[in-house]
């Protein structure tokens, strides 16, 4: 049965791809958009991406909270829509600004740091496509196997890119690139079991420390590229100074790496992708209690009259 799962969804992304190719990138990707914002809404996962919303930004309203999870879906929708011009919208429909920070590495090692934002596999290939410069991407498997290969033939641009898997192997990988003056790309904004307790949008978030200790041991820059969708499939790619990691503990690192994201975060919620567990059933628990305790009593006036006669007599 599992085989079975697992060839019917390599058979819809085919499907999807095989759709996409047909069209004109953009309208490949308003009918990924449309789809997306259609269906997404009424899928079980957007339970979660609501209450994610609803702790992160405490400041929102109901109906903020419900435009923000349709844009997120319509996001969505369009980055798997986009798989299939992946090249063509990194060349033609994006932005790169400040490559001369990664352009001075060159020959050298470098981490670049960014989020689920927009269509996060642009960061990696308009740089490439724009500029001749790879960047290894770290990424976690599917559990199809057969959407793996389809995924991974597609983001490395048929093999032009070199992502690296999160695993025992990949990890030497990492080592290995990072020593021949390579540049590797990592998304830090998904939850690390193993990992440390940093605040993330005013929450404590289980957090992998890895990067932080790579630039650290290996003396390389830790440099943030920020990517936003601008409008369809149009993006922006800005990269930022590096971070200064030598002399601080691995902790303050991450943080400094959050409130990136953070910024990011809530300049386009729409474009995060909030489907993600990034806080602990126990962190939100936590944060509930202390809303209760800083949430003042408010008193029946009619109890309070009547208690001040008692009183009074």
């Amino acid at each position: 049965m599992k085989k079975l799962r697992h060839i019917a969804e390599a058979a819809l992304l085919c499907f999807i791809f095989g759709l996409s190719r047909i069209l004109p990138p953009l309208a490949a990707s308003a009918l990924g958009g449309v789809i997306g914002k259609t269906i997404g809404p009424h899928l079980p996962a957007t339970k979660r991406a609501r209450t994610n919303i609803k702790n992160a930004l405490p400041d929102k309203t109901p109906a903020q909270i419900n435009d923000i999870i349709t844009g997120m879906w319509d996001n969505l929708g369009r980055v798997i829509f986009e798989y299939a011009h992946l090249e063509t919208i990194s060349k033609k429909y994006t932005q790169v600004e400040n490559i001369d920070v990664l352009k001075q590495y060159t020959g050298k090692p470098a981490l670049i740091f960014t989020a689920h934002l927009g269509n996060w596999e642009i960061a990696p290939t308009s740089v490439y496509t724009q500029h001749n410069i790879n960047v290894s991407s770290i990424y976690r498997a599917p559990n199809n196997p057969y959407v793996d290969r389809l995924l991974l033939r597609t983001r490395s641009l048929n093999g032009a890119i070199k992502p690296i898997p999160k695993s025992k192997s990949g990890t030497k990988q990492l080592f290995d690139a990072l020593k021949n003056g390579k540049h590797i790309g990592v998304l830090v904004d998904q939850k690390y079991n193993e990992g440390i307790a940093v605040p993330f949008m005013g929450i404590p978030a289980m957090t992998s420390p890895f990067f932080a200790q790579i630039a650290q041991k290996l003396d390389c820059p830790l440099i943030p590229i920020h990517l936003e969708r601008v409008k369809s499939c149009h993006f922006k790619v800005t990269l930022l100074p590096p971070l200064e990691t030598q002399g601080k503990s691995t902790e303050d690192i991450v943080k400094e790496t959050h409130k990136y994201l953070e910024e990011w975060i809530q300049q386009r919620p729409a474009q995060w992708l909030w489907l993600h567990r990034r806080w602990s059933e126990r962190a939100i628990l936590e944060l509930e209690k202390q809303k209760t305790k800083e949430t003042p009593t408010i008193q029946n006036p009619q109890h309070a009259k009547e208690k001040d006669a008692n009183n009074a007599g």
